[in-house]
């Protein structure tokens, strides 16, 4: 049986050569290793023919061998990802092999003299392969007849490790390191071409980079801040021939493996600092000095992933965007891959500013500890930059420390789960419609405190089915009816104005304009297309509710939600991303729909908590029996929406007779708290931005009122009338939610 003893993931393996094929190879390498000993050429820088050296009986056996230079394919090392806000700072980062790859100046002398001492301390003098080293080895292992001494040199480990780094599959891993003659030759070939190739310092860094030092640190700049939380070059002595002596048994000396493992590695630590002053690199009291030291590993945590970010809410948003976005990669896997191994430089869309002004505020209105959870997603009109998301409770795994393990700022598909219904902040979709269809800011009708739809033919779906309900009476929350317009209807968010104005323009009309604005329900189903659809009964996300109203604030020109707006690639390669938008709704539409409801703030159901000093408009929401609580509101530049809910059920869990930020509530509106999370928000994330006003009304296209103006009164002199701004949904709905 003969070894040689490799380093590396399968040196472990005690890889081992039985059998005819092995008893030839032992024959050609002892013939080999004798007829250059025969020679007189084992002296120093003693190298294969084709890479240096020289001698008839080297020349012979190389030639039988076929020891020719093979072209080794390097792919780009698997590499941690980085993710930058807007600014340029990094606030996540994305790995399953983690790896900060460094130029060799970047290392410390004593670990590249610690490294080479060990593994290969001839590694300046001789060629791709160590013919001194590899015939003691091979000496020393026929002596004890098993494996005793390797001969691997460093060129032919870095080899090993691009193989196997380059494998994918569990095959290609298998193939890698199968313990073959063949795989041997390869390698040898391989390594000759490497040598013609690279210098040795080239050769040296790239095996640095490449080593696998154990506790998941690939690489020497990942190892040095893994083990005692430093860079590379700050390694001393006795923390370098601790990473040198780890990468020939990284799994058996991992130090989170436990004690034995740690013994192991002290054990070896001293042998590297032995062969160090055996070899004249240090003194013997440099080595008894370091020797005195304890191991002193940290056990410093990997930085990465979205539970080690500043922003883990917008991290898990980032990360399964770029998981499902073709635009990263054609599959799934191939998109994974990249993130997780690419080595990119992702720049997000998130400010910190912004992001600071929405945790503040939230932080103010509702406590992390607070069963009901506020959330709040603020994006850019005109680009569909997200540039922040926060919410009250923090984002982990621990359910003792009241972390939430999903993204409730955002939908399914991008790490949430169901999302709230949004209550009357869908009134807005059907106000949209009714002025796409012709209708005035003043124009209006009659209604009462209750409603019931004539027959089931007063609603139909997209797809042509009578839903209309006869049978169910759907009410205000407080209020009176009586002629409401527009104006006035959005203002104090009547429902059974509403449920009229959506009879009257139509329910699939009202359910394609906001399909348009890109609304889609959290959960990823298919919106419910019931009557009460203006009320609110679809779960819905920040994210899509704030992208929404941003649309109508960048006057109906609706934007892609985007986190990314450029990738550097390993290579260097730039790729900037830009804003997917489409005008969704006429400008005009869009600017009127913003002029009502500029007026929420200063006429309807938020007078009480009033504007911000600049253009801005809003609608509340509330659902059925204070289940959930929505403010929606943007201003020309930023565009925002809160939510407010208990996310162990919002329906058997209502904002009533709640303690919710140390303050005890009897019911909750929209305008109770999330309405006033928005304002300090935007007051705070717009406190150095010079204001934009909204466009003007076009007065002459929507102003006063046409056919249906106030009965008995003039146009455009309207009262502001009562109404309720809670969802009363239908039995037969609420049991479809």
């Amino acid at each position: 049986m003969f070894s040689l003893g490799e380093q590396g993931p399968d040196h472990e393996l005690g890889e081992r050569y039985d059998g005819p094929p092995a008893r030839r190879a032992l024959s050609n390498i002892a013939r080999l290793a004798t007829a250059a000993v025969a020679a007189g050429v084992l002296v120093a820088g003693l190298a294969l023919p084709v890479v240096g050296g020289g001698g008839a009986a080297v020349m012979e056996a190389s030639d039988e061998l076929n020891l020719k230079p093979a072209d080794l394919v390097e792919p780009p090392l698997a590499e941690k990802t980085t993710v930058l806000d807007a600014n340029g700072r990094q606030i996540a980062q994305f790995w399953d092999v983690y790896r900060e790859v460094v130029p060799l100046t970047q290392v410390s002398d004593v670990m590249k003299t610690a490294i080479i001492s060990i593994e290969d301390f001839r590694f300046y003098e001789h060629g791709a392969i160590d013919l001194e080293g590899t015939a003691r080895a091979l000496a020393r292992n026929l002596q004890s007849g098993g494996v005793s001494q390797g001969g691997s040199s460093i060129t032919q480990q870095y080899v090993k490790q691009v193989l196997l780094n380059a494998a994918v599959t569990e095959k290609e891993k298998k193939r890698a390191l199968e313990a073959s003659y063949a795989r041997k030759l390869n390698e040898l070939r391989f390594a000759m071409a490497v040598e013609q190739k690279y210098t040795k310092d080239q050769i040296l860094e790239k095996y640095l980079n490449i080593a696998y030092f154990g506790a998941g640190a690939n690489g020497v700049e990942a190892a040095a801040k893994r083990f005692f939380g430093v860079h590379a070059s700050q390694l001393n002595l006795w923390q370098a021939a601790t990473l040198a002596g780890a990468v020939q048994l990284p799994t058996a000396t991992d130090p989170e493996g436990g004690k034995k493992n740690r013994r192991r590695l002290l054990d070896r630590r001293d042998t590297v600092l032995d062969r160090m002053a055996q070899l004249g690199k240090i003194t013997k009291e440099q080595a008894a000095e370091a020797k005195a030291r304890k191991l002193g590993y940290k056990g410093t945590p990997l930085p990465g992933n979205c539970t080690a970010s500043p922003y883990p809410y917008f991290c898990v948003y980032l990360r399964e965007e770029f998981l499902r976005n073709p635009a990263f990669g054609k599959t799934e896997e191939e998109r994974a891959r990249l993130l997780y191994r690419g080595g990119l430089t992702i720049r997000s869309t998130l400010d910190p500013r912004t992001q600071k002004a929405a945790e503040k505020a939230i932080e103010n209105h509702v406590h992390a500890t607070d069963a009901p959870v506020a959330s709040e997603a603020l994006i850019q009109p005109g680009t569909g930059a997200i540039k922040a998301m926060a919410a009250s409770r923090p984002y982990g795994t621990s359910a003792r420390q009241g972390e939430m393990s999903y993204n409730i700022v955002a939908d399914k598909a991008h790490g949430g789960i169901g999302g709230f219904q949004a209550g009357s902040t869908f009134k807005t979709f059907t106000l949209i419609t009714a002025l796409k269809q012709g209708m005035k800011i003043n124009d209006g009708f009659t209604v009462g405190n209750g409603y019931r739809a004539a027959g089931y033919g007063d609603f139909k779906n997209c797809a042509g089915g009578r839903i209309g309900d006869p049978t169910h009476t759907i009410t205000n929350d407080e209020g009176e009816g009586g002629f409401q317009t527009l104006q006035t209807g959005t203002w104090h968010s009547v429902n059974t104005f509403f449920l009229e104005l959506e009879r009257r323009v139509g329910l699939c009309p009202t359910v394609q304009t906001a399909r348009s604005l890109g609304v889609k329900r959290a959960d990823g189903a298919p919106l419910q297309e019931y009557e009460t659809f203006t009320l609110g009964i679809n779960e819905m996300d920040p994210v899509t509710v704030a992208n929404a109203y941003a649309a109508i604030a960048a006057s109906g020109k609706y934007c892609a939600p985007m986190v990314i707006t450029r990738i550097t690639g390993q290579n260097g390669k730039v790729t900037d991303y830009s804003p997917r938008c489409r005008q969704a709704l006429d400008p005009g539409v869009a600017d009127a729909t913003a002029h009502i409801l500029s007026g929420v703030l200063t006429k309807g159901t938020m007078r009480a908590v009033g504007g911000i000093g600049r253009d801005a408009a809003g609608k509340t929401g509330t659902t059925d029996d204070q289940a959930t609580a929505w403010f929606a509101g943007f201003t020309p530049d930023l565009a925002g929406a809160v939510s407010l809910g208990d996310p162990r059920g919002a329906v058997a869990h209502k904002l009533n007779g709640v303690t919710i930020g140390g303050r005890y509530y009897g019911q909750v509106f929209g305008a109770t708290i999330p309405g006033p999370i928005w304002k300090d928000t935007f007051l705070a994330a717009l406190k150095n931005v010079e204001p934009t006003p909204f466009p003007p009304l076009d007065t002459a296209r929507f102003g006063g009122c046409g056919a249906a103006c106030v009965p008995d009164r003039p146009a455009g002199d309207q009262e502001d009338e009562p109404g309720g701004d809670a969802v009363v949904v239908t039995p037969g709905v609420t049991e479809r939610r």
